[in-house]
């Protein structure tokens, strides 16, 4: 795997305007319907009749669908950043990772080198209950050859989903036992979890890791909260660090699970200045212990709206770094081709009144490019770096003063991992390649892992610099050159937590890096 160097502060602003993209620009309500007026005058009539004539008229034949694509995403970077066309293909795939599951064989994989190999099943899922093991190779889906190719993600998912109950043969190359083999396996409901963890950061305090707001959310964020109060929670993190956001009732959910009876979540006003005001209700399973919410520049839409209302209604604390600012609401409207258009219905504003959306009157790329700019300008290194406009001030339900105008401003500010300049390690070091590093050391020799405890092999990953010595070469050979030494603990500890994830799952990853999370140890130190 090639690794090209990179400039990391606009890598880091190009995945949060993806992660945005496909989860900010989804705080819309969980309806369908709506749809386009189509009309025969004016401006309307003009785009109609353009397309009959290239289509009648034109010298060369012209695939007018594409021609219109491009109108629509025109006419929409006209309107704000979050207002967008989402093609057929893309809309198949974002609407399944808000959906909350799909049917499949139930694995995580890589494409490695030229195989499919498996990370790990799901456990109790089909490819676990039909035998499948980590670092199997998926050779073949019934005749359909997959190794080799070079196979377009659309093209190998399309092998291995399919109708619930329906079959697929697999040939397997087993490559501990060096043996191919044919499985039957019988696809079914696959889950895509949107609460990646549930775990106890102490005896009192439990831990939720929410990656997005899909239409599952928050039934899992129930499920995960009342596992923790069996575990003796009296305290609650919830960590919405990176959550680029989703389906705006989910968040309201949450927040309802939080908040006593009667009191604000969010307030939407529309074109025609129409206000709705949602409240939380009577029901609530956490409405008293102590609250944490961590944010952080990534942390938008969804997130903001829970963020916003914990924070508003002085339920808790808010820890971490300012929000991204996306205080838009989208609906859902399809274009009959299987495409559709989010398009921006109305502004929504937390319980103080504030709208904390930021200014895009400089574009789409300067709007998704801004995190650069906080990075230049040392915010997320320092506090009293954050620029805000201090006139837009509004009072949580106690007094305080909060801000609006640019983003939610924590209550406990955490700076970035690293030195100013130097942000390069740690973003690596939650990056994919950790990840594939490990991948590579387990296919090596997975026998040797065998049988071992979490502890076990974190203390065979970090006692010694065997795995940290190999890690700091396959940098080199990927062109990432990094001195990892002046972190070495850290590097350490991150590529245990990697292989306690591969070799055991989640919620003991979870466990372990949140040992050397600052942003807990924020927490935890009140």
């Amino acid at each position: 795997m090639k690794i090209k160097k990179i400039y990391v502060p606009i890598a880091l602003a190009t995945t949060l305007a993806i992660g945005v993209l496909l989860g900010g620009m989804l705080n819309y309500p969980e309806q369908k319907g709506g749809g386009f007026i189509t009309g025969t005058t004016g401006g309307k009539g003009k785009l109609n009749k353009l397309v009959d004539f290239i289509e009648s008229e034109y010298v060369d034949d012209v695939n007018t669908d594409s021609i219109v694509d491009i109108t629509v995403n025109s006419i929409l970077e006209k309107l704000d950043p979050h207002s967008v066309y989402i093609d057929k293909k893309e809309m198949e795939q974002v609407s399944q990772s808000m959906k909350g599951d799909f049917v499949g064989i139930g694995v995580n994989f890589y494409m490695y080198k030229d195989s499919v190999a498996v990370i790990k099943p799901l456990p109790g899922g089909p490819s676990d209950k039909a035998g499948i093991k980590p670092g199997d190779r998926i050779l073949y889906a019934n005749n359909y050859k997959l190794f080799g190719r070079k196979l377009p993600n659309d093209s190998l998912y399309s092998q291995l989903k399919g109708e619930e109950g329906s079959n697929v043969q697999l040939t397997i190359y087993r490559k501990s036992d060096r043996r191919k083999f044919k499985v039957n396996v019988t696809r079914d409901v696959v889950p895509i979890k949107s609460v990646d963890a549930a775990v106890m950061a102490n005896p009192q305090t439990g831990y939720i890791k929410i990656n997005r707001f899909a239409e599952t959310t928050a039934a899992e964020f129930r499920t995960a909260l009342a596992q923790l109060k069996k575990q003796g929670t009296k305290a609650l993190i919830i960590d919405l660090r990176d959550n680029g956001g989703g389906y705006m009732e989910q968040a309201v959910e949450i927040a309802d699970e939080l908040l006593p009876d009667g009191q604000v979540i969010v307030k939407t006003k529309n074109k025609k200045g129409r206000v709705d005001t949602t409240r939380a209700t009577e029901t609530g399973s956490f409405e008293t212990g102590k609250l944490y919410v961590l944010i952080n520049e990534n942390s938008a839409s969804a997130s903001e709206i829970l963020a916003g209302a914990i924070q508003d209604n002085d339920r808790g604390t808010l820890v971490g770094r300012r929000s991204f600012g996306k205080g838009l609401v989208q609906r859902e409207m399809p274009l009959g081709d299987g495409s559709a258009v989010r398009l921006t219905i109305a502004r929504y504003y937390t319980p103080s009144g504030r709208s904390i959306q930021r200014s895009y009157k400089e574009g789409g790329e300067a709007y998704f490019n801004d995190l650069e700019k906080r990075y230049e300008s040392g915010e997320l290194y320092a506090a009293d770096s954050i620029k805000i406009a201090d006139t837009l001030k509004f009072k949580t339900l106690k007094g305080r003063v909060v801000y609006g105008g640019g983003g939610i401003i924590p209550d406990a500010f955490v700076p970035l991992d690293g030195k100013h300049g130097n942000e390069a390690l740690a973003s690596v070091m939650q990056s994919g390649v950790v990840s594939y590093f490990v991948f590579e050391q387990l296919d090596k020799n997975r026998k040797e892992f065998a049988g071992l405890n979490q502890q076990q092999i974190a203390d065979k990953v970090t006692k010694g610099d065997l795995y940290f010595a190999a890690f700091n070469a396959y940098l080199g050979r990927n062109g990432l050159v990094l001195n990892l030494d002046k972190q070495k603990d850290m590097v350490k500890q991150y590529l245990a937590a990697e292989f306690v994830k591969q070799l055991i799952g989640e919620q003991a990853y979870y466990s372990m890096i949140l040992q050397h999370d600052s942003m807990i140890k924020e927490v935890l130190k009140k």
